[in-house]
């Protein structure tokens, strides 16, 4: 046992130390690839990111979300005759098993069940071509303009495809959901075997980046012989948290992890924006105060190299003279974030304190209104 053990640390060892020994670099063999700040979705590195090419099982990156999002992750999955029979990887589900949807995304996401995919996508869209309705609706609400899903495992099939870049996109918007964030970082999760057999499905997550990666925290892998080797890979380090896309990328895990290290070294997260801070005061116009303060609704914090800190500017839009009376909390305008003349974030303001009008007939009429409301 202590032998055995021996050899699984000793591998562990090696495995980790040649990731460290990547250097960091901006070129990948990938004919395309993306580094996306996942906060602000800046683009760090890019090659062909536009170019329309098969995703294979990074495909299940949006089935994972479109379930997370479906708001039915507790209920019983029925695994069809043909979510059973689905070819390609899989995690060995039989005809007529029960399992949540939640712990479907597990074998999606960890063992890439092309099985499991199709159970869950029976189950949520009524049919595969319904949930890849759903799938195409939020890639468009996304912004994957570039994107367009025909089944929610990725086998190869004519009119499925998307971009590097449209694949970062979507899933830096899929790691904003802690459900999906939760299953693809997660290294391990058993789920129950076939009923009346004594075993259970113990699913080790495929993705090497979270096990030999500093920060590695998802998301997944693909391949099919038209596809060739695809890796999403995330990481954080210091608050600032980075995808790494490579479509048809033969060394996919050490290009990946070198281009995540140009990323982390050469970028570091600052914040632009803090909602605690007041942005403008403003004149307010018959109000009892003559000006009101204006402040952010949210913090943005985004991936800068050194120096480029004062290349950020930041615009306020729609944002006049305030009217009184004014409630706390009011819409204000929006505050622009720009960065060497690309907006980056849209923000909405807010008035800071209640004001009161000054004006008599304001209030004149607002007893009017009442009185007549309750007259009538």
């Amino acid at each position: 046992m202590k032998r055995r053990i021996a050899i699984v640390i000793s591998v562990i060892i090696i495995a980790v130390s040649v990731f460290s020994a990547v250097s960091a670099t901006q070129n990948t063999s990938a004919r395309a690839a993306v580094i996306m700040d996942v906060n602000s979705g800046r683009i760090l590195y890019s090659k062909n990111m536009d170019e329309k090419l098969a995703m294979a099982s990074t495909t299940k990156i949006m089935t994972t979300l479109v379930a997370a999002e479906s708001g039915r992750l507790e209920e019983k999955v029925t695994v069809s005759r043909k979510a059973s029979c689905t070819e390609g990887s899989s995690i060995y589900l039989r005809e007529g098993e029960k399992h949540t949807v939640n712990d479907l995304l597990y074998g999606i996401m960890l063992r890439s069940g092309n099985d499991a995919a199709i159970a869950v996508a029976e189950h949520i869209g009524g049919s595969v071509e319904g949930f890849a309705e759903l799938m195409n609706r939020k890639a468009e609400e996304i912004g994957a303009k570039n994107t367009r899903f025909v089944n929610p495992h990725g086998l190869d099939a004519a009119g499925h495809y998307t971009t590097a870049y449209d694949l970062a996109l979507i899933t830096a918007y899929a790691l904003r959901n802690p459900v999906f964030a939760s299953v693809v970082s997660s290294k391990k999760r058993t789920i129950e075997g076939p009923p009346n057999e004594n075993w259970d499905r113990v699913m080790i997550n495929k993705n090497k980046m979270l096990w030999q990666f500093d920060g590695g925290d998802g998301v997944k892998t693909g391949f099919t012989n038209k596809a060739g080797r695809c890796l999403v890979s995330s990481a954080t380090r210091n608050g600032m948290q980075l995808v790494c896309v490579v479509l048809n990328c033969g060394p996919m895990w050490d290009e990946s992890a070198a281009l995540l290290e140009y990323g982390f070294e050469n970028y570091t997260n600052e914040k632009v924006v803090d909602r605690n801070s007041i942005f403008k005061v403003v004149e307010v116009r018959n109000g009892k105060e003559k000006f009101v303060p204006v402040k952010p609704t949210e913090d943005f914090s985004m991936a800068l190299k050194a120096g480029e800190i004062e290349k950020v500017k930041l615009t306020a839009k729609d944002m006049g003279m305030a009217q009184a009376p004014l409630i706390k909390g009011d819409d204000a305008g929006k505050l622009e974030v720009y960065l060497d003349g690309k907006l980056m974030r849209s923000i909405k303001l807010e008035y800071t304190e209640s004001i009161e009008s000054s004006s008599p007939f304001f209030y004149l009429k607002r007893i009017l209104r009442e009185y007549f409301t309750e007259v009538y």
